[in-house]
C-alpha cells in the first residue's frame, strides 16, 4: 500500500475529521502511486490517519474514504456506507409516501467523497466527482442494485468534474431500463422531469427546507420566485395559499416544464421568461415576498469578490421590489459565498436601495445533504430570510 506522509503542521484538520488532503500538505510519498489508486495517509510520526483515493497532479491530492488505514474500498465498504446513509435519512423520515425524491448519498457527508446519488422514485441518478470513485463505477453500480433494486441507474457525471480530475466521462444509462422522465413526489407535490433538463442530477433536492418554509409564509402574499428553474418554490408558495405567484427564469424549457407541473398539481402559478434582475428592476415595490436563488456565482474562493458584487446587486434589486414589511429571501449555493458574505451583501444591497433589512431566519441544505463538522466546505447552501422596512 502506497503511503502519503503529511508535513508537520498540516495534520490537525485531518485528525479532526476533514476528509481532504491538499497537495501542499504532502511531505513524502512512499511506494508507487497511481492516479485514482488507494493510499494510506500518515502523520509525520507514522500514525495512520486513514485511507483514501489519490488524484495525481491535483491540488486536492487525497480524498479519505476511511479512518482505518487498512480498510479497502470494496463492496463491503460500499454496503456499509449505503446502509449508514439510509439509516440517517430514515431517522428523519426519508423516504415516505409524500417524498420519494431526495439525495440518497452525499459524498463527504456520507463517507465517500466524490460520490453523489439522487433518487427519483425508482430511478437512481449518480454523479462521480473524482477519478478514484469513477474508476470503480461497476463496484458502485453493483452495490446500488443490491441495496435499492432500482428500475434504472443513470450516470449524469458532469463534464467539468471529469475534466478537473482527469477521468473518463461515461454518461447515460448504466443499469436497468431508461425511463422517459424522472418521476417522484416531494412533500406531496408530484414532479415529472424530462431527462433533457441538465441542472445537477435533474433537480435541486437541497432546497426542500426552503420550499417548505416559503409555503408556510406564503398565505395571502404575493410571491416572486426568481431564478426559478422549474418553479418548485413557486409551486410551494401557491399550495401555501399565496394570492399571486410569478416564477421567473431565463430558460424556456425549464419554464415549460414548470407550467406542466403547475397544471399537474392544480396550482395557479404564472411563469415568465426573463432575466430576474431585469424583471424586478422594471417594477416598483410590488411584492410581499421576493426569492432570489441564483446559479452558483463563486466557483471558488478566487472568484469571491466578483461574486459578492453580483450578489450585492441581486440583494439591492430584491429589496427595492418588496413592499414595506415584506420579505426578501436570498440563497447562495457556493461555500465560497457563505453566511457572512451574503449577510454583508444584503446589508450593503439594502443601503444601495436606501432601505433597511433585518434578518429573521437562516436556512441551510436539507438533512439528506449531511456535512462532517470539520468540513466547512460541505456547508455550501445558505439562505437568509429578511424583513425589509
Amino acid at each position: 500500500m502506497t503511503q502519503i506522509i503529511l508535513k508537520p503542521g498540516h495534520v490537525q484538520p485531518v485528525w479532526a475529521g476533514h476528509p481532504w488532503i491538499f497537495a501542499q500538505a504532502v511531505g513524502e510519498i512512499r511506494g508507487d502511486v497511481q492516479h485514482g489508486g488507494e493510499v494510506e495517509v500518515l502523520d509525520a510520526r507514522g500514525n495512520s490517519l486513514g485511507r483514501g483515493l489519490y488524484s495525481e497532479g491535483s491540488a486536492l491530492a487525497v480524498r479519505l474514504f476511511s479512518r482505518i488505514g487498512d480498510e479497502p474500498f470494496d463492496s463491503a465498504l460500499l454496503g456499509r456506507r449505503l446502509a449508514a446513509a439510509a439509516a440517517r435519512r430514515r431517522a428523519f423520515g426519508l423516504p415516505d409516501a409524500d417524498t420519494t425524491g431526495y439525495r440518497v448519498f452525499h459524498g463527504e457527508g456520507d463517507g465517500i467523497p466524490g460520490l453523489v446519488i439522487d433518487r427519483f422514485g425508482s430511478t437512481l441518478v449518480v454523479q462521480f466527482g473524482s477519478a478514484g470513485v469513477a474508476q470503480r463505477r461497476a463496484l458502485v453500480f453493483d452495490a446500488l442494485e443490491a441495496h435499492f433494486s432500482p428500475s434504472a441507474i443513470i450516470d449524469r457525471t458532469s463534464e467539468k468534474a471529469a475534466r478537473a480530475d482527469r477521468f473518463e466521462l461515461v454518461q447515460g444509462l448504466a443499469r436497468g431500463e431508461m425511463p422517459d422522465t424522472l418521476d417522484f413526489v416531494e412533500r406531496g407535490l408530484a414532479y415529472e422531469l424530462p431527462l433533457s433538463l441538465a441542472q445537477k442530477t435533474g433537480f435541486y433536492f437541497d432546497q426542500r427546507p426552503l420550499r417548505a418554509r416559503i409555503e408556510h409564509l406564503a398565505r395571502g402574499k404575493s410571491v416572486l420566485d426568481g431564478y426559478s428553474y422549474v418553479g418548485a418554490i413557486g409551486l410551494s408558495a401557491a399550495r401555501g395559499g399565496a394570492s399571486r405567484v410569478v416564477s421567473v427564469d431565463s430558460s424556456g424549457p425549464a419554464l415549460e416544464v414548470g407550467r406542466e407541473l403547475a397544471q399537474k398539481n392544480r396550482l395557479d402559478v404564472h411563469f415568465e421568461r426573463s432575466d430576474t434582475l431585469a424583471f424586478l428592476s422594471a417594477g416598483g415595490p410590488d411584492w410581499d415576498i421576493v426569492v432570489g436563488d441564483p446559479p452558483k456565482l463563486a466557483q471558488s474562493r478566487a472568484g469571491r469578490d466578483k461574486a459578492q458584487s453580483a450578489f450585492r446587486r441581486i440583494a439591492a434589486v430584491s429589496v427595492r421590489a418588496v413592499k414595506p414589511g415584506g420579505l426578501v429571501v436570498l440563497s447562495s449555493c457556493s461555500a465560497a459565498l457563505g453566511l457572512r458574505e451574503i449577510e454583508r451583501c444584503l446589508a450593503l444591497g439594502a443601503r444601495d436601495a436606501e432601505r433597511s433589512a433585518t434578518t429573521l431566519e437562516r436556512v441551510f441544505q436539507g438533512i439528506d445533504h449531511p456535512v462532517p463538522p470539520a468540513f466547512a466546505e460541505g456547508l455550501y447552501l445558505t439562505t437568509l430570510i429578511a424583513q425589509v422596512d
